[in-house]
Parts: structure tokens; C-alpha cells; sequence
């Protein structure tokens, strides 16, 4: 880029100034401003509006004709780049500017919807994948008012009603309260156990690790997080390692895609309802949301 601007500023300031000489000497000093005006004029036309239009609408056959060309003239004035990107440097600060950014992307999305270029969901898919940078666990979790949780000291036999009740393919294993999370336990894996008559065995036996998150790590680090441990579950921790809640990946793929519902789904929002009674109790204590 930065040498096509050279390129094309010295052009036009070189063919102005002779353009403009030649005119002087032909024309008298009468015409000169007459001539000036014109110039500008076929300049803009002819040099910008005209060049810039049939390459948008030529876009990739022009790009293919003048790649070569224009590789060849970057390798010709690095040395000339190199020298204005250190003369500039004092009023950058050494720091490069982005080429583009958020904004734009969201707004080259809508754009391209509107002009058909892409699907409707495509669209939607594209404005979503940045919601990951600004949504943290607190935001996604299932909260602990409402997690579904067993007892590790509980027989089966005992849990076997919750067990099969629950929707959830996951559960959270607790020792004695919610906020001493030991493991979690496999909806199948226990219903097996049941099959095969191991009523008198603990909860505790038949658990798998748990791993913990922190209530403000992003969306898009718990998914990668998701990612590379395989995991489906994990549990929220507040700043003063309490439990928050729990969130699944579940949870973090319907940011992208939007609610998920399935067979075992009830229509009711969870998070929701969660949302309102802490509203509710922060207002009866007459305390403030945030």
C-alpha cells in the first residue's frame, strides 16, 4: 500500500507541475487558471473515480493482471518505504495501526447481508463470534440456586429417584454443601451402576474430576478451554473461591449459535428466572444491581 501511495501522489504532483509549466508557456498566464480548473477536474475524473469504480467492479480480474507488477514495484522502493516509515516513526511512536478492527467487521457483515453477498445467518454467525470477547462464565452459567447436584456420601440407591428424574447428562458431586464440589458424575455411568445392582455403593466412587473456572474468564478462553480438555462441565468459582454456578459447553456454543433446545429441554429459562429472584433479593435489601 505504501508504495502505491508514493507512486500515485508523485505522479500527480510531478504531471501537475509540468502539465501545468507546459500550459503556462502554450496558453499565457491569461488561461493558466482556466487550464488549472479543467485539469483538476479530468484529474479526479480520469485519475480517481473512473480507475476506482472499474476496479471495484473488476475487482479480481485487475487483481490477478497487476499483482505481479505491483510485487515488483514494492520490491523496487522498499529501500524508499523503509526511509519514510522511519521518518514517520517520531509521530507514531514506533506503534502500526490496525488495519481494520471490530467495527468494521460487524459493519462489512451487515453490509454484505443487505447486498446479498451473504446468508442471513451467516451474518448473524459473524456478529455472534464477537460476543465471545465481551460475555465472561458469570455471564453463560447456570447458577447455583438453580444447579442440580449430588451428595458423594449418598448410595445409589438412594440417589437412584434424582438420578433418572434429572434431565441433565452431567452432575455436580458435592461433599456436604454445593460449595465443596469433589467431582462430577455421568447420568449414564450411574444408570449403568444401577444395572448392574451396585445400590450400597457412594456417589463418591463413581466420579469423575472436576474443573473449576473463574466467574470472569471470557467466553472465548473457556471455549478453547472446553476444547482442549475434552470437558462438557465445569464449575464457577466467584473471587472468594465460592460457587457461583456451573457452566457446559452447551452454554458457550449457544452465544454462536443461539439457543439450543433439545428432547430434555424445558421451555423455561433457568438463567433467567436466576436473574430476577437476585434482582429481587438485592432490591428487598435495598441494595443496587451492580
Amino acid at each position: 500500500i505504501a508504495t502505491i501511495v508514493i507512486l500515485n501522489n508523485t505522479f500527480n504532483i510531478v504531471g501537475s507541475i509540468v502539465i501545468g509549466s507546459l500550459a503556462a508557456r502554450v496558453l499565457g498566464e491569461a488561461w493558466l487558471g482556466v487550464f488549472s480548473g479543467l485539469f483538476t477536474f479530468l484529474i479526479i475524473v480520469f485519475g480517481e473515480i473512473v480507475p476506482k469504480t472499474l476496479g471495484q467492479i473488476y475487482a479480481q480480474n485487475i487483481a490477478l493482471l497487476v499483482a505481479l507488477p505491483v510485487r515488483f514495484l514494492t520490491v523496487v522502493f522498499t529501500p524508499l518505504v523503509w526511509l519514510m516509515e522511519k521518518i514517520t516513526a517520531p509521530f507514531t511512536k514506533g506503534q502500526k495501526l490496525p488495519t481494520t478492527n471490530e467495527a468494521e467487521i460487524r459493519f462489512l457483515a451487515k453490509v454484505g447481508y443487505q447486498e446479498g453477498v451473504i446468508e442471513d445467518d451467516e451474518a448473524e454467525m459473524i456478529q455472534r463470534v464477537f460476543q465471545l470477547n465481551d460475555l465472561t462464565a458469570s455471564d453463560l452459567m447456570t447458577p447455583r440456586i438453580l444447579t442440580t447436584y449430588l451428595h458423594g456420601n449418598t448410595t445409589l440407591a438412594d440417589a437412584k429417584p434424582s438420578i433418572i428424574a434429572s434431565p441433565h447428562t452431567r452432575m455436580p458431586v458435592v461433599e456436604d454443601s454445593i460449595d465443596k464440589v469433589i467431582g462430577i458424575a455421568l447420568k449414564d455411568e450411574l444408570l449403568t451402576a444401577i444395572i448392574e445392582d451396585k445400590h450400597n455403593q457412594p456417589l463418591a466412587s463413581l466420579i469423575r474430576q472436576v474443573r473449576f473456572v473463574p466467574e470472569t474468564v471470557r467466553a472465548d478462553k473457556l471455549l478453547k478451554t472446553f476444547q482442549q480438555t475434552r470437558e462438557h462441565l465445569m464449575v464457577v468459582l466467584d473471587e472468594y473461591g465460592g460457587v457461583s454456578g456451573v457452566v457446559t459447553l452447551e452454554d458457550v456454543l449457544e452465544v454462536l449459535t443461539g439457543e439450543i433446545v433439545d428432547e430434555t429441554d424445558r421451555n423455561i429459562d433457568l438463567q433467567a428466572i436466576a436473574r430476577k429472584r437476585r434482582e429481587k433479593m438485592l432490591q428487598s435489601y435495598g441494595l443496587d444491581q451492580d
